[in-house]
C-alpha cells in the first residue's frame, strides 16, 4: 500500500490488493484511504471527491483540503495501481 501524499496528519494511500473488481466488472469505485497515525479513518471516491466513509469528527474541512491538494498525484497512483 503506497502513501501517495502526506498532508499533516493525514496519510492518502491507495492499496495495491484492492477488491475493486470481480469478473472483470468493478465492484468499489476508485478510491483513496485516509490515515490518521496506524488507523485507516475514512476513505474518498476518486470519480466525485465524495466521502465513502464518515471522517473523524472535526476533521471533514482538513481532510478534503487535503486531498484537493494532492487529488491529481492520487488518481494518477490509482489508474497506474488498478488499471484506470
Amino acid at each position: 500500500m503506497p502513501t501517495v501524499a502526506t498532508e499533516g496528519q493525514f496519510r492518502f494511500v491507495v492499496n495495491t490488493r484492492e477488491n475493486s473488481q470481480h469478473q472483470g466488472k468493478q465492484v468499489e469505485p476508485p478510491h483513496v484511504h485516509i490515515w490518521v497515525g496506524n488507523e485507516d479513518v475514512c476513505r474518498i471516491e476518486l470519480n466525485g471527491g465524495s466521502y465513502m466513509d464518515e471522517p473523524p469528527p472535526g476533521n471533514y474541512r482538513d481532510i478534503r483540503q487535503a486531498y484537493a491538494w494532492h487529488a491529481i498525484a492520487i488518481r494518477e497512483t490509482w489508474d497506474r495501481i488498478h488499471g484506470g
